[in-house]
């Protein structure tokens, strides 16, 4: 069995930090091989799709072997996990993992719901768990959202990591000449929400694994700031799941199984839905740290014993 993983570059990969690296390592203690490549070494040759990839042995991290270009039909399952941006060369690949997909090779996630689930705009299927949320590129309507809501955080859509993120008060100074930058003059949507103070009690990372949650950490921010990421610097601690955050994992639950979203982190703040990352969600390697669950052989585990695994 051969699973492929699509990744940014080998070299860019912190095996200390990085889900994938975990993922990777997991699927080789249950005597997996597995081989990697980039979304620029996906290939077709008339109807078939190709790839030039290398095997590699990742634990101990990380031994790499001499690239060959085999069919993508060699392998039984391809993990997508090249970070966001998601930008035409993204896309681009995932129509040609889709062709894949037809012949029978299971993709995750599904490239489909990739291209489909932007990480902002998919929550809003669910927008009756988020807090009061506004998608608009007009400077009148999201300077008025941000007068009735009283303090409110603005998202770029292709945003990530926390990257961009901005925290506006109802009355602050120039609101409208921020908000023209952020539409870049009207030209792009940005996402606008009630701000929750509840965050500075942490921004709940759950990863979802067939639509059932396995692992939790909690996300605190760091001093003199609001945003979690631990990408900036937020602070992870144990947690458990509350009641409500089990209602969410459940409402969400038929959805994401059936987009084939297999794969998926999403975040919570104050009992509420604010994202569902689908691309390349992290947080393994600190739900197997402050846990002690070993997180990334259940998710190997689990996909070994899904339907649409045994039956490729």
């Amino acid at each position: 069995m051969k699973h492929l993983f699509v990744l940014d570059p080998i070299k860019n990969i912190n095996p200390v930090k990085d889900s994938s690296a975990a993922l990777m390592q997991a699927a080789q203690r249950a005597s997996i091989e597995v081989w990697i490549c980039t979304p620029s070494d996906l290939q077709a040759h008339g109807d078939k799709t190709w790839v030039v990839t290398s095997p590699v042995i990742p634990e101990p991290w990380i031994q790499v072997d001499s690239a060959q270009n085999r069919p993508l039909t060699d392998f039984t399952c391809i993990w997508m996990r090249k970070d966001p941006p998601v930008d035409e060369a993204f896309l681009y690949a995932t129509h040609l993992l889709e062709v894949a997909e037809r012949e029978g090779v299971v993709i995750l996630n599904k490239p489909a719901s990739l291209r489909a689930w932007n990480e902002k705009l998919g929550a809003l299927r669910f927008s009756r768990l988020m807090a009061p949320t506004l998608v608009a590129s007009r400077v009148v309507e999201l300077a008025e959202f941000a007068r009735t809501q009283g303090e409110v955080v603005l998202k770029p859509l292709g945003g990530k990591g926390g990257q961009g993120v901005i925290r506006v008060a109802k009355d602050a100074p120039g609101l409208e000449a921020l908000l023209e930058l952020m539409t870049n003059q009207e030209a792009l949507p940005v996402m606008m929400q009630r701000f929750l103070p509840e965050v500075v009690e942490g921004d709940k990372r759950i990863l979802l694994v067939n639509g059932e949650p396995l692992g939790a950490v909690n996300r605190r921010p760091k001093q003199g700031d609001f945003r979690s990421n631990l990408a900036l610097g937020g602070n992870a601690e144990a947690t458990k799941l509350s009641i409500r955050e089990q209602e969410i994992c459940t409402e969400l639950a038929p959805e994401l199984k059936s987009q084939g979203l297999f794969f998926v982190g999403i975040d919570v703040i104050g009992g509420m839905l604010s994202e569902i990352n689908v691309t390349s969600p992290t947080g393994i390697r600190e739900v197997e740290r402050l846990m002690a669950i070993p997180l990334a052989d259940q998710v190997i585990d689990r996909l070994l014993n899904c339907f649409d695994c045994k039956s490729n």
